[in-house]
């Protein structure tokens, strides 16, 4: 005898299956297992209003025959697509002979019609009662087929609460917040499911070692690498390794140690907007990731990764250091929001920084200083950051490879006053008078750099210059100034240039328009992340569509438009951002000085 039923996936079609089942023939008299033959064939053959006239002259008998003739005409209904018909044939049959031993079946082909109906969770109850686990196959492959129809994403997440443990609509419901939704609880959603489900399946290669290390250990266990997918598929796919933290968040919350990503994160949405008007589609895959390197070894070699177009992070420097060796060896540009290290991208050729390097940074300042004409002579004072000392010494190098006097190269910090007596300037001096007490004459320097993250160093290493009657242009950081608490005098007490790589001029109307819009959907003021996360993902997009990202487009790949927050971008030199503003103050604001 034969009944099984089975949805097979082939290209464009889905078949149907069918497999023996035995029936006692001692229970059956010829004539009728004549009869329910025939109408098996007939089932077969496709003949199905044939058929249906055979087997209901045996379901009306009600004999052992019965409720297989009663499956086989709820089947020929199914495949005339008359679902209605064949769910109340198996009602019956499931009413009737509720110890039928192929019941299972009969429950498969129940919620095949249920998903045909769009009774999606009538369906998955049913196939939730299915204990044979030769039909587990069958029922997953149903699932996703049908399932994916849905697009409403709170129906989703309803099938989600009711069905927890279902992997196919987990997956659904990651795929669809992914594209789909901006919200925060969401995107924590995601995360969870991500974690307890995965991603979803996708063709794979031959495996290939991967390390990581993390917390002292290195794992050398081969991994499955996906492959990529490189047909031109009319979208890009997004991946940002941000430290999201969702575990941690809370909405009550106004102040957050890792609030700059979820800014990153917004302004990146917005950009997503902005392209998709532009008719260039970017579906964002946002995956939380600390500082763990096996995690994201984990992540790169998942399969739906291998789709990825672009990798926006990680944050930190061993996961980052794993995403930048498969970046390499997929071709796949990989973008760092908030690193200054030329270090991230030396010998990486996937490898960007959004940022200028450090070396970028004085690189640049080095080339505005020849354009002022000054001596040569210059001191050079950096904050208590490590960052601070770092630029310091980039610029220091700079300097003497360009053969300037540094007269002065030291960490400052404390007051103004504090700062002053810390000052030395080489040459000589009188031997009766300390270093650190200037003479009446004062100090004549081609310029003076300082550098620090520390917004109040900035007026107080104005003042200490004066107190020690030092002359000459000061070349500072912006992050060494309060702009909201400084009063503009602050900047025009001597010659005064600022490094800002982050300038971003609020005259103009790009500038008015974000904030317009990100108010109006996030209720606050957008900071210095989120314009940079708006601008890196626009250029990226655009590059992306229009040029790839790879060494050969390189003459191409920096911005021609107008139209991004801060300064814009051009990488065809090297990885790391070229363009660093100089502003200066000058008619109540800010200018950029620089080309």
């Amino acid at each position: 005898m034969n009944g099984r039923f089975y949805w097979f996936e082939r290209p464009a079609i889905f078949l149907v299956g069918l497999v023996s089942w035995q029936v006692a023939t001692a229970q059956v008299a010829p004539d009728q297992q004549k009869r329910y033959s025939t109408a098996v064939k007939l089932v077969q053959t496709g003949d199905y209003e044939r058929a249906k006239s055979d087997l209901n002259g045996l379901i009306q008998q009600r004999g052992a025959l019965a409720p297989y003739a009663s499956y086989y005409y709820a089947l020929a209904t199914f495949r005339q697509k008359n679902y209605n018909q064949s769910r109340l044939m198996l009602k019956q049959l499931m009413e009737l002979f509720p110890d039928w031993r192929k019941m299972d079946d009969a429950n498969y082909l129940l919620a095949a019609n249920d998903m045909e109906l769009g009774q999606y969770e009538e369906a998955l109850t049913v196939l939730q009662t299915i204990s044979d686990p030769a039909l587990r196959p069958a029922s997953t492959k149903l699932e996703q087929h049908f399932l994916p129809r849905l697009t409403d994403l709170n129906r989703v997440k309803q099938l989600n609460k009711t069905f927890p443990g279902d992997r196919v609509v987990g997956l659904l419901l990651i795929d669809l917040i992914q594209r789909t939704s901006s919200d925060k609880d969401d995107l924590e959603l995601s995360d969870r499911l991500t974690n307890r489900f995965g991603v979803p399946p996708a063709q794979t290669a031959a495996p290939v070692a991967v390390s990581a290390q993390a917390s002292g250990t290195r794992p050398t266990t081969p991994v499955t690498q996906p492959v990529r997918n490189t047909r031109a598929k009319g979208y890009y796919n997004v991946a940002v390794m941000f430290p999201f933290r969702v575990d941690e968040f809370s909405g009550d919350k106004r102040l957050r140690a890792n609030q700059y990503v979820y800014d990153l994160y917004n302004g990146i949405k917005l950009a997503k907007a902005k392209l998709q008007e532009e008719g260039i589609t970017v579906n964002l895959f946002a995956y939380d990731l600390d500082n763990d390197a096996n995690k994201a070894l984990e992540l790169v070699n998942s399969p739906a990764f291998a789709q990825t177009d672009l990798i926006i992070g990680p944050l930190y420097a061993e996961p980052n250091r794993i995403a930048s060796a498969y970046a390499n060896q997929n071709n796949i540009p990989l973008l760092n929001p908030i690193a200054t290290s030329n270090e991230l991208v030396a010998n990486q050729p996937m490898s960007f920084l959004a940022q200028p390097s450090l070396n970028q940074q004085a690189q640049k300042v080095a080339e505005q200083v020849r354009n002022l004409n000054t001596g040569r002579r210059v001191a050079i004072y950096f904050g208590q950051a490590r960052k601070d000392s770092l630029l310091a010494s980039a610029y220091q190098a700079e300097m003497k490879q360009q053969n300037y006097q540094v007269v002065d190269f030291r960490k400052v910090g404390g007051n103004a006053q504090s700062m002053a007596d810390a000052m030395q300037f080489s040459g000589p001096t009188p031997a009766t008078r300390p270093a650190s007490v200037p003479s009446p004459a004062g100090v004549t320097l081609g310029h003076i750099f300082f550098a620090s993250a520390n917004e109040g160093d900035g007026a107080r290493m104005l003042d200490a210059l004066s107190r020690r009657k030092v002359s000459g242009p000061l070349i500072a950081t912006a992050s060494a100034f309060d702009f909201y608490k400084n009063p503009m005098t602050t900047f025009t007490r001597r010659e005064l240039y600022l490094l800002y790589p982050d300038f971003m001029d609020s005259t103009r109307e790009p500038v008015n328009l974000f904030q317009e819009e990100y108010i109006a959907k996030r209720n606050t003021i957008p900071s210095v992340f989120a314009s940079e996360g708006y601008d890196m993902m626009l250029f990226f997009g655009r590059q992306l569509a229009k040029n790839g990202l790879s060494p050969r487009t390189r003459i191409n790949l920096r911005s021609d438009t107008d139209d991004y927050l801060l300064s814009g971008f051009d990488y065809t030199q090297d990885n790391d951002n070229q363009i660093v503003p100089i502003v200066k103050y000058e008619d109540g604001r800010f200018v950029k000085i620089n080309e």
